[in-house]
């Protein structure tokens, strides 16, 4: 604490210093990106939203000549590759893949060389898979909300938070790597 006495040194004060000399470190309550949400759940309510109005009223938009269990299957499958992918490389960089604990380095090897959000890219694509694989415009629908929940609620927070955390080398990062694609 800043000015206080230290028991330590035998009840002498330090320095009174303001708070502009005192260099900015995050505290573990405070060195987070603070999603709105937890990514995982938003995109498990896109899902359980669209299956449940797809159950009230259905909405097919895959044409018959489409073999769409196939082809939404194969769209799954590649975005459930890229998240592994994502995860791995972040694991393996000593760093989080929660968005409620703190990040200790920038990741820019593996699929975040070709966009800062191979997690949540993979997400979209999953949903995209299962609506062609279910065959539910409903999940296509439930794509919006999702996105913004993500785009604003998440990816904003985590690129002001990687920021402030990293300056330049977030900066740099941010302008060599796309956010999306």
């Amino acid at each position: 604490m800043v000015g206080a006495i230290h028991a330590a040194e035998g009840g002498r004060s330090g320095p009174i210093r303001c708070a502009k000399d005192v260099p900015r470190q995050m505290s573990q309550d405070t060195d987070t990106s603070n999603a709105a949400v937890r990514p995982p759940v938003a995109w498990l309510l896109a899902l359980a939203a669209g299956v449940a109005a797809d159950q009230l009223y259905p909405l097919r938009f895959v044409p018959a000549s489409v073999p769409g269990g196939w082809v939404g299957g194969a769209i799954f499958a590649i975005a459930f590759a890229l998240a592994i992918w994502a995860i791995v490389t972040i694991r393996k960089a000593g760093t989080q893949v929660e968005t409620y604990k703190p990040t200790t380095t920038i990741v820019a090897n593996g699929p975040y060389r070709l966009t800062r959000n191979p997690i949540y890219l993979a997400m979209v694509l999953g949903l995209i898979g299962l609506a062609i694989a279910f065959d539910s415009l409903w999940i296509v629908v439930t794509l919006v909300p999702f996105y913004l929940v993500i785009r604003y609620g998440v990816v904003a927070r985590e690129e002001a938070y990687l920021e402030r955390k990293f300056g330049d080398v977030y900066r740099s990062y941010q302008s060599r790597v796309r956010r999306w694609l």
